[in-house]
C-alpha cells in the first residue's frame, strides 16, 4: 500500500473520520520487539520509519514501516505494511473483523490467479502485541485514484490522464474482476466464506447477512426508513433465476486498487469478499464510480462535467463478456443491492463521526446516508437514465 490508499467515503466531505487512537512510539517498540522474534536469524531489527497515513481506511488500522536488520554483515531494509483489526471500542464498522480470513484470502488469490495481490508474511492472533490482531505484508509503491476529494472532482492524475489511458485502466479492473470470477472450486478455496445461515443460495445468505448488519446497527433505535424500504425492494424484486455463486471480491472498485502507468500492481482490501454471483463485483465496480459521477454533477457544474465517460455499465459489462463469455443480467437489481450495503455502511460511519464528536446525530436518520439520493433514484427507477 502506499500513503494514496484511501478507502470509499463520503463523496463531498473533506475531511475523514478519525480512526485510530493509536500511540505510534509505543506501537514502534512493540512491532521491533515483535520482529525480532519473527525474524531470529536477522541482528539489530529496528523500525526506522512507522507511520499511519492520513488516508488510513475506516474498516481497519494500516501502519506503514520500514524494517531494518544486519544479515552476513549487510544492513537490509524491507518496506512492510501491517493491517490491524479495529479496536470494538472505537464503533467498528463492520460487526466482526475476521482478519485471519483476509490473510487467507490474499494468500488464495495469490496461489490461483495472477491477480496483483500484495504478499503476505505473517499472521499474528496474540492481541497482546498491538492490542488487536494483525498481518504484515509488502509494501507496493504505485498510486490510487483518490476518493477525497473523488477523482471525477479533477485534479488528480486519473482526471487528468487521456482518454486512452482512462479506458486501458477501467478495461484493466474489469480484467481483475473476471479473473477472481474464474477461480475453480471458490467454496473449496475459501470454506469460510459460505456462511452458515439458512437460506438456500450463497446470495441469499449474503443478503441475509447484511440484514444481520442492518439489525446491528439500528440495535440504537435510529432505524432508516430509506433502507428498509430498499431492503423490501430487494426481497420483492428478487432475480427469477441466479447465476452460480462465484468468488466476489467484495468491495471491487477501482480506489481499492493500486497502479503503475494504469495498469494494477497492488489490489487492496478484502474484508467484504463473498460467495456470491458475477454482478455483484460487476455493478458494485461501476456504482461506486456513478456515486461519485452524481456528486461532480450535483455540487461542480453539471451533467458535463466530471467523468461521465467512465465505467458506463455499458461499457464495463461488454468488457467483461468479452473477456469471460458471460452475459451479465439483472445488472439495476444488483446495483441498488450495493447501493444498499453502502448505504448501512455510510450509516454506521455516521455514528462513528458522531462517537468521535465530529458530526451531530441528525434528527433525520436517513441523513447520515451518504448515498441517500441515489437509492432514492434506484427505487424510482431513474437512476440508471442517460447513463448507458
Amino acid at each position: 500500500m502506499s500513503n494514496d490508499e484511501v478507502t470509499a467515503g463520503p463523496p463531498t466531505r473533506t475531511a475523514r473520520p478519525q480512526t485510530f487512537t493509536r500511540d505510534l512510539e509505543e506501537t514502534r517498540s512493540a512491532l521491533e520487539g515483535w520482529l525480532a522474534r519473527r525474524r531470529p536469524d536477522a541482528l539489530s531489527v529496528r523500525i526506522s520509519e512507522l507511520n499511519i497515513p492520513a488516508t488510513n481506511g475506516m474498516s481497519t488500522e494500516t501502519l506503514m514501516f520500514d524494517a531494518v536488520w544486519n544479515e552476513d554483515g549487510t544492513e537490509r531494509t524491507e518496506p512492510l505494511v501491517a493491517r490491524v483489526a479495529p479496536d470494538p471500542a472505537n464503533v467498528p464498522v463492520f460487526r466482526a473483523y475476521d482478519l485471519e480470513a483476509q490473510f487467507e484470502i490474499m494468500r488464495q488469490v495469490s496461489l490461483h490467479t495472477s491477480v496483483p495481490v500484495p504478499r503476505v508474511h505473517w499472521l499474528e492472533r496474540d492481541t497482546t502485541v498491538l492490542g488487536a490482531p494483525f498481518f504484515v505484508m509488502e509494501k507496493r509503491y504505485g498510486v490510487v485514484p483518490p476518493d477525497l476529494m473523488p477523482y471525477p472532482f479533477g485534479g488528480n492524475w486519473l482526471y487528468d490522464a487521456p482518454r486512452d489511458r482512462q479506458a486501458a485502466l477501467q478495461n484493466a479492473t474489469i480484467s481483475v474482476i473476471a479473473e477472481l470470477h474464474a477461480i475453480e472450486s471458490p467454496e473449496g478455496c475459501f470454506p469460510f466464506l459460505d456462511l452458515d445461515r439458512p437460506e438456500r443460495s450463497a446470495f441469499g445468505r449474503h443478503v441475509g447477512d447484511w440484514g444481520a448488519y442492518y439489525d446491528w446497527i439500528v440495535a440504537d433505535g435510529m432505524r432508516s426508513p430509506l433502507l428498509e424500504r430498499a431492503l423490501a425492494h430487494i426481497h420483492e424484486h428478487w432475480p427469477r433465476e441466479e447465476s452460480p455463486a462465484v468468488f466476489n471480491w467484495g468491495d471491487a472498485r477501482v480506489g481499492n486498487v493500486m497502479y503503475r502507468d494504469f495498469a494494477p500492481i497492488a489490489v487492496l482490501d478484502w474484508e467484504m469478499a463473498a460467495l456470491s454471483p458475477r454482478e455483484l463485483d460487476l455493478s458494485y465496480c461501476v456504482y461506486i464510480h456513478w456515486m461519485f459521477q452524481e456528486a461532480v454533477e450535483r455540487y461542480g457544474g453539471g451533467a458535463d462535467s466530471g467523468m461521465p465517460h467512465f465505467m458506463r455499465p455499458t461499457d464495463a459489462l461488454t468488457e467483461y463478456e468479452r473477456i469471460t463469455g458471460y452475459t451479465p443480467r439483472d445488472f439495476e437489481f444488483f446495483a441498488l443491492w450495493n447501493a444498499t450495503r453502502y448505504g448501512m455502511i455510510s450509516a454506521r460511519i455516521g455514528r462513528r463521526a458522531a462517537y468521535f464528536a465530529e458530526t451531530p446525530v441528525p434528527d433525520d436518520p436517513d441523513e447520515m446516508i451518504m448515498n441517500r439520493s441515489g437509492i432514492e433514484q434506484m427505487l424510482a427507477g431513474t437512476y440508471w437514465k442517460d447513463k448507458e
